[in-house]
């Protein structure tokens, strides 16, 4: 490494000091510690265009130590993309180009929003799946092909504490995800001091038990990064093909800090001016002079842009040629990056006739079959119930390497078994989608979102074209009784920010909400039945493309209606059949179905109105689980038929019954409601 190398890694320490004492906040000692590693990496190692932060070939970097969010933005300032000193001196300020902690959308070459420790990791595994079944899309045959590329992280103990990233680590051995490469920052400390307080493990010997390449890093007798025994390390990570790496790097958090260096203090806390300037001391630098740079220094790290150029000016050689001999995958590889869709892709999805009952997730899963035949990018899997939540396509075959023993394993697969990893396998579904050219979802039991809740948030910020499916979605379960039965968890859901929820009430609904999630390409939580539903006659009711706007009425009676019954999911059948009666004894009741509130809420006034007329005050919501959510919509008059308790072992018929789902019960409620009227 060259003098002006040097020069800006001593930079990027001190960049990183004076960023936090500005603001009073943040977290200056490991990018202080990391600043070797991470100049390396966009300077030497990482295949990056700074010129074209979205180049299609690009290794992809992953920061999940993101509460260090400095050691990027330093990086991403010196490479050339776009930040400026300016940027960093407004580090964690009200709108800046550098937020507290990278988000992804917003600065460009920030990857991925981070920060809850553990997703970031979680989701890079998620990446290198996606980079191989990309791969297995448009070149399966190339050894070595124009579609391989690497996933790198920084991640730190905190993240390595966190439970998720132990299932996706377990999981990307299990797959040998040879293109992801972990850079483990292995400097001891947390908030409340060393980590031998709560964290001795070997992690060492965890990461080479879950099947992963592991190399140690030494500091240097000083507590420096020992940056000779680094690029060893990352040079051989590179010729690993056949398993994750990782690579344990010893360091000491806030070097070369005089005082400061070593202490949980400086993982948190501005070091303060004189601490400071005592650092640029060692460090050779001006302890007058703040967020200095010089221009020959500058000039020399921004060769990255010219290094990145020549990576892509190469990568698209390689690709013309490619397209010659695939002109089938070229067109394929266009559609996929336009994020187009083939022309009536739709006309393939089933139509459910009535009188035959069928639960909504058997509905889901031949939808999810008839996607997979039209759309090769659509995949997913379960977290060990593929055969309950019904997310297995039909000859999908299962993504695993060609080195497991498992009968049907294939490394291109489109059924991804998660095993019972529910945390991790929100994250990394994220990672999936975020990589960029497939269409992904995942399910498992509506009770177990709870464990994901992390990842869908975060796929709500990102604003994630990610699909959480979720059965067995109410007391409908039965007899596994209240563990399984989730009651609080469509409020809970509800309340997620650009997140939609959809509970449809039959198998059409199920085929009209699966077009919009593929057409909308945005996070959605689908909720499904274990139990069987009557599909409704739409000969006689409204279309189920009514679903489209969230809610629409699928039941009305001649006339003004006296009374409004809203339902979702099992619960529309329960209302239709209440309206029956009460249309035949001479009251006026329109039913709506409501599968996703959010949907209805984005609607127009004047369709709102259409649907829920304001001088309508006899309203009843009728939906098994809390009502918290319905009062806005009935009104202060209106009645919700609800459960504000938990559940119990028993018949899904029996339990409805007791907790008041019954016509009788729904027709009491719209007579007490127009009383009030």
């Amino acid at each position: 490494m060259d003098k002006l190398d040097q020069d800006a890694i001593r930079i990027s320490r001190a960049l990183a000091m004076d960023a936090v004492q500005k603001v009073g906040n943040g977290h200056p000692g490991t990018a202080m510690a990391l600043a070797p590693i991470a100049y390396t990496l966009f300077q030497k190692i990482l295949k990056h265009n700074p010129n074209n932060p979205n180049w299609l070939g690009r290794d992809r970097f992953v920061l999940s130590a993101g509460h260090s969010s400095l050691t990027l933005y330093i990086q991403l300032y010196l490479s050339g993309y776009g930040l400026e000193l300016e940027d960093l001196k407004s580090f964690r300020t009200y709108k800046s180009m550098t937020p507290g902690h990278p988000e992804y959308g917003h600065t460009a070459g920030v990857e991925i929003t981070t920060g809850p420790l553990g997703s970031g990791i979680s989701s890079a595994v998620g990446m290198a799946m996606a980079a191989r079944f990309e791969k297995g899309l448009l070149d399966p045959e190339g050894n070595s092909s124009i579609f391989d590329h690497n996933i790198w992280v920084i991640a730190s103990d905190g993240d390595l504490q966190e439970g998720m990233s132990s299932e996706a680590s377990s999981l990307a051995g299990t797959q040998a995800l040879g293109n992801l490469k972990v850079i483990y920052d292995d400097n001891r400390i947390s908030i409340e001091g060393d980590t031998n307080l709560a964290f001795t493990e070997d992690v060492s010997a965890r990461y080479r038990a879950y099947g992963w390449h592991v190399i140690e890093v030494p500091t240097t007798s000083d507590g420096n990064v020992d940056l000779e025994k680094f690029n060893l390390a990352a040079s051989e990570a590179l010729n690993e093909k056949n398993r994750p790496t990782l690579i344990r790097v010893k360091t000491v958090i806030a070097w070369p800090a005089p005082n400061a260096k070593n202490t949980s203090e400086s993982h948190g806390s501005a070091l303060g001016s004189e601490e400071v300037a005592a650092t640029k001391e060692v460090l050779g630098l001006d302890p007058k002079v703040d967020f200095y740079i010089s221009e020959e220094i500058l000039s020399h790290t921004r060769k990255a842009k010219v290094r990145g150029q020549e990576f892509e000016d190469k990568w698209n050689e390689e690709l013309k040629n490619w397209r010659s001999s695939n002109p089938d995958k070229s067109q394929l590889l266009d559609r996929l990056v336009s994020k187009e869709l083939p022309r009536d892709w739709a006309s393939v999805l089933p139509v459910f006739e009535s009188g035959k009952d069928i639960s909504t997730r058997v509905a889901s899963g031949r939808v999810i079959s008839a996607i997979a035949n039209v759309l090769p990018e659509f995949w997913g899997g379960s977290a060990d119930l593929g055969g309950s939540n019904m997310t297995s396509i039909s000859n999908g075959g299962s993504f695993l390497p060609k080195s497991s023993g498992v009968e049907g394993a294939n490394p291109y697969g489109r059924v991804i078994h998660f095993g019972i990893r529910e945390h991790a396998m929100g994250a990394i579904i994220n990672g999936v989608a975020l990589h960029g050219l497939t269409k992904i979802y995942a399910g498992t039991f509506l009770v177990f979102s709870d464990y994901m809740r992390g990842s869908v948030r975060l796929a709500a910020i990102m604003d994630l074209p990610v699909t959480f499916v979720w059965s067995h979605d109410s007391i409908g379960v039965g007899e596994d009784g209240p563990t399984h039965q989730p009651i609080e968890h469509l409020a809970s859901l509800r309340s997620i920010p650009n997140f939609s929820v959809i509970r449809p009430a039959d198998g059409n609904e199920v085929s009209v909400a699966w077009r919009e999630i593929i057409r909308r390409r945005k996070p959605v939580g689908l909720i499904l039945s274990r139990q069987n539903l009557p599909v409704v006659d739409r000969n006689s009711y409204g279309s189920a493309d009514g679903l489209v706007n969230g809610a629409y009425v699928i039941c009305d009676s001649d006339g003004t209606p006296d009374a409004i019954l809203i339902a979702t999911g099992s619960e529309v059948s329960l209302a239709i059949s209440a309206a029956k009666t009460l249309i035949e004894s001479g009251i006026n009741v329109r039913v709506v179905s409501a599968p996703c509130l959010e949907w209805f809420r984005e609607t127009s006034n004047e369709y709102k109105e259409q649907v829920l007329p304001k001088t309508v005050k006899a309203r009843v919501a009728i939906e098994a689980g809390v009502s918290q959510g319905w009062r806005e919509i009935v009104g202060d008059d209106g009645e919700i038929i609800s459960l504000e308790h938990f559940g119990a072992s028993g018949s899904a018929g029996t339990l409805f019954k007791e907790y008041g789902f019954t016509v009788e019960n729904v027709i009491t409620k719209v007579k007490s409601v127009m009383k009030n009227d």
